[in-house]
């Protein structure tokens, strides 16, 4: 079942948001949640445990008849961010002309010709942070990519920006199969450069597909020191680009960046929301959408910053 709870978990986290209403730390039975889905009272109180485990959920106000559930802070900063995710209009844009070149290349490779753009609204790739992506801007994902030549289409209708019919082109084959998607990556694909990476006093600056740096770091290693992690924060922002991430995963890293730089500048910053964060920019450097050393680089410092982060 634990694949299955993985698989049902962020429907869960967005259902129990919902249920809390104007009070979001408010607990709610999930008995419903689970039984729309076929599950037994038993599995209801494993998947409860299974959210706890990711630190999302809080069931202390279960009793033996009625797994409830309530947002930890750290769930609901989760839901704030996907809601925020959401609501971001290139954010949304980006994700719908991935999604939608993915969805093609499945397409292509199940043997399905010129299938019919409306229909991804009916998969789960039209899904984004939660919340299913419209026709309208898969229209217009379908016009942006017809114009990079990663789709070809056959035939268009008045007041469509895109072919309401497509099929992936060779570009858009190597663009998913080699940059998993990410149409920025592709097109930088052919772009160079070395630079010298400095973090320091002064973090200088960090060129787009840099493959060959240095680095020369001073940080305070008896704690958190609130300048180091400003500066940490100031060259992982600089760095996003010489890391070639997938869209959402660029968004992601400099807004966590942001967070630190923010936290660190308040005047009384919170070593644990500094740990977590750091510890979810770790998690990116060390993913395999990260190539070279550089993330390796960035990964180390990050945890000299902040100590006692995960082992990687």
């Amino acid at each position: 079942m634990a694949v299955e709870f993985a698989r049902v978990l962020d429907p869960l986290i967005e259902w129990v948001y919902e249920q809390a209403g104007e009070n979001p730390l408010a607990d709610s039975s999930i008995l419903p949640f689970a039984h729309e889905r076929g599950m037994e009272d038993t599995q209801a109180y494993e998947l409860l445990r299974y959210g706890e485990s990711k630190g999302l959920l809080d069931g202390s106000q279960s009793s033996m008849g009625e797994p409830r559930a309530m947002l930890t802070s750290y769930g609901l900063e989760v839901m704030e961010e996907r809601k925020r995710r959401r609501s971001s209009p290139a954010a949304r844009s980006a994700a719908a002309r991935k999604a939608l070149l993915v969805w093609l290349w499945r397409q292509k490779h199940d043997g399905t010709h010129f299938p019919l753009i409306d229909k991804i609204l009916k998969s789960d790739d039209s899904l984004f942070a939660g919340d299913r992506l419209t026709l309208s801007e898969m229209d217009r994902a379908a016009g942006y990519l017809l114009s990079k030549n990663l789709i070809r289409g056959t035939t268009k209708v008045s007041g469509r920006e895109g072919p309401i019919r497509a099929e992936i082109t060779t570009e858009g084959l190597d663009c998913v199969e080699h940059y998993e998607g990410d149409i920025s990556a592709y097109e930088r694909r052919n772009n160079g450069g070395n630079t010298t990476f400095h973090i320091g006093e002064n973090t200088g600056n960090i060129a787009a597909n840099s493959r060959d740096f240095t680095m020369n770091a001073t940080t305070n290693k008896d704690g958190i020191d609130p300048a180091a992690v400003v500066m940490l924060a100031r060259a992982l922002r600089q760095a996003t680009p010489a890391l070639e991430l997938p869209e959402d995963d660029a968004l992601e890293f400099t807004q966590l960046a942001t967070r630190l730089e923010t936290e660190a500048t308040g005047g009384s910053p919170d070593p644990g929301r500094l740990q977590r964060w750091g510890g979810s920019i770790v998690a990116i450097l060390n993913s395999p959408v990260v190539s070279g050393a550089l993330g390796s680089v960035l990964a180390a410092y990050t945890g000299t910053v902040l100590p006692g982060l995960p082992a990687a």
